[in-house]
Formats: structure tokens, C-alpha cells, sequence
């Protein structure tokens, strides 16, 4: 078994209003505190199949602009997902499953690029727009019972298993690698820092912030009671626990390393890009209404996200 990073872009960050924020309000957090960001997704290699967790965001969407009072940055290209993927060593067709930890553009973008693959999704999440028009989808109904403190999990493969962690969205999934003694999570949004799970903090972005808080505890729980690889999607410190083999301990944390970021004016497009989920607004495609001219209470479209997560692009 190999689990390897999909890597496409990096020297982002998070500020510490959105990364620790969601249940006491951003207002009592620094924003000039930033964590670092990057953005990656995961393949594993059984040896027989190749499966990918999630699929970037899609070729095109344009790299964001931030400005001193930008909540996040997703990072800078370093290559497409589809480029980052075939930098491994490995074709499309060689894919068999994709296991999908939520509906957002930034872990779904690429689905339609693997023909031969199924898609595993949480079936309260297959009706999502970002998912439209794909006839490979299968939905999970979660039919194996509880995976340790876990209620709900589907076995993929010897090994893999796909674990209900609704919250982050309504239809947020977990997967969970088990190789060679560790226990290898894999998951979308649970945290966008490592320093949110060592400090039993929720972000500004769930879509139930109930069970986004239940979710947590268990992650925690299972965390503190098997030795686990923690591999998040939205900052280094996901490929770094992989590569180091590096088990997640909660009572003495890794050092934070904060980002460094130049934000000299690059010139902007007049586009904006949600930081969350990647849709673009593009003022040529609404009548020429310019993004600063929206309604304050405007939302994003696909993720109902407010224009704060907004970035220039």
C-alpha cells in the first residue's frame, strides 16, 4: 500500500479568525495571525487498484490576489490537479475509485477526467450541482455498521474504509487508510490547520455546525486512541504527517510555522474566486455588475458562502 500527495498549489494561508473561529466568532482571534496553506489531494496505491480521495479543482480556475484583510488564500499554482496527478506516474484510465470527502470545486473539479472510475459519495451529497451530469456516482449508504467510535462506515477495499462525518457539509465523508500499523486519515475539511485539531477548534465554514462539532470530538477521540497519520487537504502540514509518517499526538503539538506572504499588488482581472468552494465571478457573465457593486448580504452561488470568503483573481 502507498498513499501519495496530489500537489497543485501552495504559499497559501489561513488566518487564525477562519481557522479557529466557528464557534466563539472570528472577532476573538487575530487576523494577522496566518497558517500556512497549500492544496492537496491524496492517491493510494494498493498495489491492485489506484484510488484517488478527492480531485482538485478544475483546470482554469484562476489563481486568487489577496490583500492584508483576505481571510485565506488558497495558494499558488504550482500545476493543474490533472498535472500533478500524471507527475506521480500514473494515467486516468488506471483509476478505479474515487472517493469523494464533500461537493466542493476544490475536492471535486476533476471527476469527469477519469472515465473508468467509480465515484463514492455520501449519498446525502449526490444531488449536488458540483456533481451534475456524472453517470459514474455511487452513492454510499454507509451499510457496515460503526468503525471503532465512528457510527457509520462502508469498506472499500482491504484496508480503506469510507467514514460519515457530516458537518463541514451535509454530506462530508472521512476516509481512513489501515497499513502497516497506522492509521492513515484522509479527510476534506475536518480542520484547514492541524493547529484547529490540537486546539478543539471549528472553522467559520460548516453546514451544520452541530454535527460539525460531533465530528471533531470523534476525529479527536479516534486520534488520541490509535496511532494516526493526519493528512489534510489545505495546508503542508497534510503531506508532511504523510511523508514523515509523522502520528498525530494531541498533547504535545508540532511547532506552528506561520506563513510569510508578499502582498504586493499583483494586477487583478476584475474576477473573484470563493476561497471555499472556487466558484468564479466573473462580471461579464452578470451583466457587467462588478464584484465590489454585489450586496453585502450577497452569497456564493454554489457554497452560500458570504463575500468575505471572496478573493480578487
Amino acid at each position: 500500500m502507498q498513499i501519495k500527495a496530489v500537489k497543485f498549489r501552495r504559499d497559501g494561508f489561513y488566518t487564525q479568525p477562519f481557522v479557529l473561529g466557528g464557534e466563539e466568532g472570528p472577532q476573538g482571534f487575530d487576523p494577522n495571525i496566518r497558517y500556512r496553506g497549500s492544496l492537496q489531494n491524496y492517491l493510494i496505491d494498493t498495489g491492485d487498484e489506484v484510488i484517488l480521495v478527492d480531485t482538485g479543482l478544475p483546470a482554469g480556475t484562476p489563481e486568487e490576489v489577496p490583500d492584508e484583510t483576505s481571510l485565506l488564500f488558497t495558494g499558488k499554482d504550482i500545476c493543474t490537479y490533472m498535472e500533478a496527478f500524471a507527475a506521480l506516474g500514473y494515467k486516468p484510465e488506471q483509476v478505479t475509485k474515487i472517493l469523494l470527502t464533500h461537493k466542493h470545486g476544490d475536492h471535486s473539479g476533476e471527476l469527469k477526467s477519469f472515465p473508468n472510475a467509480k465515484i463514492f459519495v455520501n449519498e446525502d451529497e449526490v444531488t449536488a450541482d458540483e456533481l451534475s451530469g456524472l453517470d459514474n456516482i455511487v452513492p454510499v449508504s454507509f451499510t457496515d455498521g460503526a468503525y471503532y467510535n465512528f457510527p457509520a462506515s462502508q469498506k472499500i477495499a482491504e484496508g480503506i474504509y469510507f467514514i460519515k462525518a457530516k458537518g463541514h457539509t451535509n454530506g462530508n465523508s472521512i476516509i481512513i487508510v489501515e497499513d502497516d500499523g497506522l492509521f492513515y486519515m484522509l479527510h476534506g475539511d475536518i480542520t484547514y490547520v492541524d493547529e484547529a485539531l490540537y486546539e478543539n477548534k471549528l472553522s467559520v465554514v460548516y453546514e451544520d455546525p452541530t454535527a460539525a462539532r460531533e465530528t471533531l470530538d470523534r476525529v479527536r477521540e479516534f486520534v488520541s486512541d490509535h496511532p494516526t497519520v493526519y493528512c489534510g487537504t489545505h495546508t503542508p502540514q497534510g503531506y508532511e504527517n504523510l511523508e514523515a509518517k509523522r502520528v498525530m499526538d494531541l498533547d504535545n503539538p508540532v511547532p506552528t510555522v506561520l506563513a510569510e506572504f508578499d502582498f504586493t499588488k499583483r494586477e487583478a482581472s476584475g474576477k473573484y474566486v470563493c476561497s471555499i468552494c472556487g466558484y468564479v465571478y466573473d462580471p461579464a457573465e452578470h451583466d457587467g455588475v462588478a464584484f465590489e457593486d454585489l450586496p453585502d448580504d450577497w452569497k456564493c452561488p454554489r457554497c452560500k458562502q458570504p463575500k468575505t470568503k471572496f478573493n480578487r483573481a
